[in-house]
């Protein structure tokens, strides 16, 4: 047992104070999203909108998250992902606070619109700041560095937020929101001002590539849509799912969705260092965690026992261990080539336009077909989303291309 825990701590050695420092920014604006997974449930239960109306109102999110992470990769381009996150982080918190509010439909459909579009502007800020505080060889454990806090911030969040809800009230979550967005800002201001942070890797480029001319980088793009669309099942269709069909208290669904941030916490880091040592290419990684991703969701139609949805739970686990690590990487790698923050605001841009689709997708077809028959459909895309990757992997290697810096544009 010594060992194992010597072993789990040499995982994050040689990982730079600024990327720490990140993590922990990171860990306390996440934990304070824990509106995000109870969001269906609130429009549906405490504003009484219709299973149709809370798909709409998730698509507002998705087309908010989609402008947020575009304009958030041209002011990285442009200012600087240190300004951007910091204004990004501060008036997020503003804004979760007035988001409680607001009744209407149609005022709430542009108010989670503006959190999204000022929210998502720190994505590819946050990706384009990662990489430069990090050293190249430790990439990929300072992405699952940051995974780490975020899993770790969500595990506590739906627990806590459970209690919140119970003990309280809706409102009370986006009080806590606002405020520990606010906290991140003033943690950041301190610790990372670009007089304190040290820079590990800088990328300039005279003549950059542009990411819209990338083919091999937009396949991989679609397959991320495609692969988001399929996750964010668990934070909005599943999430009433478990409420409806398996009576789940709102504690009870923040226990399960706690426990996956929780294993995610103890077990991301030691298995993506074994992973990293492995023959296997990143896009193989990634199509592994796609397949099991499609299977958790397949596994809720083969019993009525609730058990079932803890199967299904461990199963995205994993693969979502595998597949969004990974395919960070990728996307990091590749940025190398051009504007990083057009590269990475085009990866962020891909699972907000799952948001678009995925959420209002699911939340039509159960309306329309009935669960059973919207898990088989998801199930479908999931192993689409793994085709893609599959192809392009043999495309790559078709071209006899070890490192994905160095495919050319075709």
């Amino acid at each position: 047992m010594k060992k194992l825990f010597h072993n789990y701590i040499n995982t994050f050695k040689g990982l730079s104070q600024e990327i720490w420092w990140l993590a922990l920014i990171t860990l306390i604006n996440r934990a304070g999203t824990m509106v995000i997974p109870f969001l269906s449930l609130y429009l549906k239960d405490d504003l009484n909108f219709s299973m149709s109306d809370v798909g709409w109102i998730m698509s507002a999110f998705g087309l908010g998250s989609v402008a947020g992470s575009w304009l958030g990769g041209k002011l990285t381009d442009k200012i600087g992902y240190y300004k951007v996150m910091v204004r990004s982080l501060l008036s997020t918190g503003f804004l979760f606070i007035a988001l409680q509010f607001l009744n209407s439909f149609a005022s709430i459909c542009i108010g989670i619109f503006l959190v999204m579009l000022v929210a998502d502007t720190f994505r590819p800020a946050m990706f384009v700041a990662l990489n430069a505080y990090s050293k190249p060889e430790n990439k990929i454990r300072s992405l699952t560095l940051i995974r780490l806090a975020i899993n770790l911030g969500f595990s506590a969040g739906p627990a806590i937020g459970g209690l919140i809800i119970t003990g309280l009230s809706y409102s009370g979550l986006f009080w806590v929101d606002g405020i520990t967005c606010i906290i991140a800002t003033l943690v950041m201001i301190k610790v990372l001002h670009p007089k304190k942070a040290k820079i590990l890797d800088t990328i300039v480029n005279d003549n950059p590539d542009s990411a819209y001319n990338d083919k091999a980088f937009l396949i991989f793009l679609v397959a991320m849509v495609l692969f988001g669309i399929v996750f964010l099942q668990y934070f909005s269709t599943i999430t009433i799912y478990y409420k409806d069909v398996h009576t789940l208290t709102e504690f009870e669904i923040g226990l399960l969705l706690g426990g996956n941030g929780f294993l995610i916490f103890i077990f991301e880091m030691p298995l993506i260092k074994w992973l990293e040592g492995s023959k296997y290419s990143k896009l193989s990684l990634m199509f592994f965690g796609a397949v099991l991703t499609g299977f958790s969701i397949l596994v809720l139609n083969f019993s009525t026992w609730s058990g079932v949805l803890i199967i299904g739970m461990l199963l995205m686990t994993v693969g979502e261990m595998i597949a969004f690590p990974f395919s960070n990487s990728f996307a990091v790698d590749r940025a190398k080539k051009g504007n990083q923050g057009e590269y990475m605001a085009l990866y962020s841009m891909s699972f907000s336009i799952a948001h678009i689709f995925g959420h209002n997708a699911g939340m039509q077809m159960t309306a329309h077909l009935g669960y059973d028959n919207t898990w088989y459909i998801v199930t479908g895309i999931a192993f689409v989303c793994a085709l893609i990757l599959f192809i392009l992997n043999n495309r790559l290697k078709s071209k006899k291309i070890t490192n994905p810096l160095s495919v050319i544009k075709s």
